[in-house]
């Protein structure tokens, strides 16, 4: 919300009294003082008038995670342990996923509070790309290439997927980059040539790499350099 929506939206402010306290410099965004209607408050932000606070704002959490196998990407689950479950219950929260995997399938996980970023993450207009080993159960063929960068159609969405690279390491193992999200999509890909995939491990979001030094289950926070990517 903009700041200056944000002040006339309080119970004791008009709109000339926040365009007076504005021009007077005395209201504060995250300990920088500031003039200008159009600066950005967020759930995050923390916002004081002199020294009066009027939101506190709450602390924006970014995690990578190490998924592994046999683990939900869900907040919940009444079978089956989730992603949630591997963090310390003091962590939790309000945390939600930015990029689900599927149950079998392990690697970069991100989790934050912060839906805005995670949209921008997430969102197929900004075409992010995302980077996964992929081993499968027949030898890859030197022909699934051009089809892969040519696009697979799916009947049950009717449509047809975006270019996506592959990169055959060895008869049955490849990097796959793609820049959707649909579903079972590297699993259907690969079905259009009757070739199981047998193991699926996400190394990468855009600039944000699996930190090689992290366990299956383990997790860290992300580094402002990192969430500064998105």
């Amino acid at each position: 919300m903009r700041l200056d929506r944000f002040l006339a939206n309080l119970p004791s402010y008009n709109r000339q009294q926040v365009r007076l306290m504005l021009a007077q410099r005395r209201v504060r965004v995250d300990g920088q003082a500031t003039s200008d209607p159009l600066t950005e408050v967020r759930e995050f932000s923390r916002v004081e008038l002199d020294q009066q606070l009027l939101q506190a704002g709450r602390p924006a959490r970014y995690l990578m995670l190490h998924k592994p196998a046999g683990c939900v990407s869900a907040t919940q689950d009444p079978q089956h342990r989730t992603v949630l479950d591997l963090l310390p219950a003091a962590l939790r929260g309000d945390l939600h996923i930015a990029g689900r995997l599927d149950f079998n399938t392990t690697g970069l996980m991100i989790l934050t509070n912060d839906g805005q970023w995670s949209r921008r993450l997430t969102q197929p207009a900004t075409k992010l790309p995302k980077h996964y080993l992929v081993e499968t159960e027949d030898e890859i063929g030197e022909h699934y290439v051009a089809k892969f960068r040519e696009g697979f159609y799916f009947a049950f969405e009717d449509l047809t997927t975006q270019p996506a690279r592959l990169d055959i390491l060895g008869p049955r193992q490849a990097r796959l980059t793609i820049v959707e999200g649909r579903y079972h999509q590297v699993k259907r890909m690969f079905g259009h040539f009757d070739n199981k995939v047998v193991g699926l491990h996400r190394e990468r979001m855009g600039a944000i790499h699996l930190d090689p030094g992290l366990a299956p289950g383990a997790f860290r926070e992300l580094t402002a350099d990192e969430i500064a990517t998105v």
